[in-house]
């Protein structure tokens, strides 16, 4: 099922993956995901890895789940996944290489994205008689697949954007060349996603916009993933991680905390949907679904 036909009927409960650095680490993968199902996620997606170093991984893993839910009973509770495809490392050639397989595996949606650099470069460099750009390869799946796309978007501005305004006409491009849906990078600061949804609107952008929320484990985890993608820590919680330390456990509970208040705030605003960066680990997601009260389900539709 196209994840765009399940957005229009209810808000959507997603979570992302990523793939193991070796193939002996695929059925601890799986292992995660099985723990998730009883949650009903609608859709489940498993990232390329850093610099698109484990795309076969990335590719075996997401065809093995697809083929675990095309049982009637799997299938009446809504999962689907959602292939991750990037510009890293790969010829077009190969691309299509990929999305041919993924078709015929019945694999029906992909998230397409430029990717970043690999590990140890700065700056993104496509490959000789590859795509430079998410549009490009947005542009080159809907002139030759079905899928249905989905793109990202960076409620604090991409980390290469020149400004906020440059950034919201790449993200207008995404979806005038046939993104169905946007899903955000993570942020710790509503208020960023709410501004960036002004932005998007006063844009002319119509299509569903899926805040993405991580819960993090650990305070040295949470500043180098933002410094990374560019999203800020609030003052507020930067102070707090300094003040629990090293105590990995506290912080996990508060992350869990944290992220509970931020998707209700979120459901209170009516957000078509949450995708939840769950690093391959099933207790912070599970604590904020039973705190929230409604699996598989995040609140009404506005």
């Amino acid at each position: 099922m196209k994840i765009k036909d399940i957005l229009q009927q209810r808000p959507t409960v997603s979570f992302e993956f990523f793939p193991p650095r070796a193939a002996e680490g695929i059925p601890e993968v799986l292992q995660v995901i099985d723990q998730l199902r009883a949650y009903r996620p609608d859709f489940v997606s498993v990232t390329y890895g850093a610099g698109g170093a484990t795309r076969r991984f990335t590719e075996e893993i997401t065809i093995q789940v697809k083929g675990q839910v095309k049982g009637e009973a799997e299938a009446a509770a809504g999962l689907e996944v959602m292939a991750h495809l990037t510009c890293v490392g790969q010829t077009r050639e190969e691309v299509h290489d990929v999305l041919v397989r993924l078709e015929q595996a019945g694999i029906e949606n992909v998230i397409a994205l430029r990717g970043d650099p690999p590990r140890g470069q700065t700056d993104f460099v496509p490959a000789a008689g590859g795509f430079s750009h998410a549009s490009e390869l947005i542009q080159h799946i809907r002139s030759r697949f079905q899928f249905g796309v989905a793109a990202a978007c960076y409620p604090e501005g991409h980390p290469q954007s020149p400004d906020l305004q440059s950034d919201i006409k790449h993200t207008r491009r995404k979806v005038e060349l046939g993104a169905d849906f946007l899903i955000t990078q993570l942020f710790y600061d509503n208020a960023h996603f709410f501004r960036f949804m002004e932005r998007a609107r006063k844009a002319g952008i119509d299509v569903p916009i899926v805040p993405g929320v991580l819960p993090f484990l650990n305070a040295a985890q949470v500043r180098r993933f933002t410094s990374l993608c560019g999203a800020k820590i609030p003052a507020a919680l930067d102070r707090e991680l300094d003040r629990l330390g090293g105590d990995d456990n506290a912080v996990r509970e508060l992350g869990v905390e944290y992220a509970t208040r931020q998707v209700q705030e979120l459901q209170q605003w009516g957000v078509p949907g949450v995708h939840f960066y769950v690093l391959n680990r099933s207790y912070s997601v599970s604590r904020i679904l039973d705190n929230l009260g409604l699996p598989g389900h995040i609140g009404p539709a506005k």
